[in-house]
């Protein structure tokens, strides 16, 4: 089979420090300042919060508005601490670039300040022919040192009497991202050089770092990281929710609100309801867009980008209260194609990737199958309760999902 021009997870990565279509410098500076609002909120939100302990052991299903209420706080406070630490060291992975006084101050350039954190020697010149000590022996060497695996051999100049080989850690050998390096002579294999962060700043970075990006992480931690990472999109999700639903009740005309207010409530069907149907679009466009077709990765992440700002456009043009259950119909539909399209254009089914034992492949498509069951039934259960009747008042007013829906 075709390997397909992709940016596959690379883009989600990228997009969510680097953004897109705009340049980096920008981009990062509009990432930063969302991220310290987030941590203002946090802070604040911790010595605001009256009933912290109270709200960690509180969730009462069923009860409506106060129930989507209990699932705010209580995302907010069982998983504080993985969302007060990802949002901090965000920060802290874009600190140089926040404040680069340091750098001016310290160094000549930019540039001289990365090549004297993170050296990379340059090949020398070449100095006549000559056989290549066994490598394996070397990095052998190096893990015996650090007690730790290796990840990469770098050889500058192999064949030459000027052979270097460079031995370096692997990104998750260590709760630091800062790796480790061991340089040998290519000739005789004997130690020429070692680089070896040290000093409290260095390495507190590098940890920061690391615990961000969790590459020290075993597959059950990294199993935690993600639901944590959801836990914060359901108290963002759930707070964007209430607030819409609270400051309708106290509008002069709840059915005829203002247009800020209705501004906020269609941005919160895309940006909640929107964002998870872009997910599915760029997976379909992966499998459906020819192979080797030019620019085919640019036009995977052109269909991210035009398919959620289409649900913008769709929440704009249609009440609201229906908006967000078809674009989450939509969502759920994209996602449960996903694996159809992927046993129809590949032969990595589902069943076949099951029968191969493969579970890199199985889970990418059972998850698929699990997100599409999520939305649907989110669905479902605002059509059921938007055909209810209403209790109180005797009237149901249009606009958010009905907080009778938790």
């Amino acid at each position: 089979m075709e390997a397909r021009e992709t940016r596959g997870g690379d883009f989600f990565y990228r997009f969510h420090y680097n953004l897109h279509y705009i340049n980096w410098y920008w981009a990062r500076w509009i990432v930063g300042i969302a991220a310290m609002a987030m941590l203002v909120a946090i802070l604040s939100g911790i010595v605001t919060h009256k009933k912290i302990i109270a709200d960690f052991f509180l969730l009462r299903l069923g009860k409506g508005q106060r129930s989507w209420l209990d699932a705010h706080n209580a995302s907010s406070v069982l998983f504080l601490p993985f969302i007060l630490m990802i949002t901090y060291t965000g920060l802290v992975s874009l600190a140089t670039h926040y404040m680069p006084w340091g750098i001016v101050a310290n160094y000549a350039s930019e540039e001289k300040f990365f090549e004297a954190s993170f050296p990379w020697p340059a090949p020398a010149e070449n100095a006549g022919p000559a056989p290549l000590v066994a490598v394996a022996p070397l990095v052998g060497e190096a893990e015996r040192i650090w007690g730790v695996g290796a990840g990469s051999v770098r050889i500058l100049n192999p064949g030459d009497r000027t052979a270097k080989i460079i031995v370096s850690t692997a990104p998750d050998s260590g709760m630091s991202v800062r790796p480790r390096s061991l340089t040998f002579d290519g000739v005789t294999g004997k130690p020429i050089s070692a680089y070896n962060p040290s000093g409290a700043a260095t390495s507190t970075e590098g940890t920061m770092i690391g615990l961000h990006a969790g590459r020290f992480a075993s597959g059950v931690l990294r199993a935690l990281y993600f639901l944590s990472g959801l836990a914060g999109c359901v108290m963002v999700g759930s707070g964007l929710i209430l607030w819409t639903v609270k400051r309708r009740a106290k509008l002069a005309n709840p059915d005829r609100p203002h247009f800020g207010f209705r501004l906020v409530e269609k941005l919160n069907i895309g940006a909640i309801a929107g964002l998870p149907f872009a997910f599915a679009v760029y997976f379909l466009a992966n499998r459906l867009l020819p192979a080797g077709g030019a620019g085919r990765s640019d036009r995977e992440i052109a269909a991210f980008f035009i398919a959620w700002g289409a649900t913008f456009v769709w929440a704009a043009a249609r009440p609201a209260a229906r908006a967000w259950v078809e674009v989450l119909a939509a969502a759920a539909v994209s996602f449960a194609l996903v694996p159809i399209i992927n046993a129809l254009a590949t032969d990595r089914s589902l069943i076949a990737s099951l029968a191969a034992d493969d579970w890199v492949f199985a889970s990418f498509d059972l998850s698929m199958l699990l997100i599409a069951a999520g939305l649907g039934w989110a669905a479902s259960k605002l059509v059921r309760r938007s055909a209810a009747p209403r209790v109180a008042n005797g009237k149901r007013r249009p606009g958010s999902p009905s907080m009778d829906a938790a």
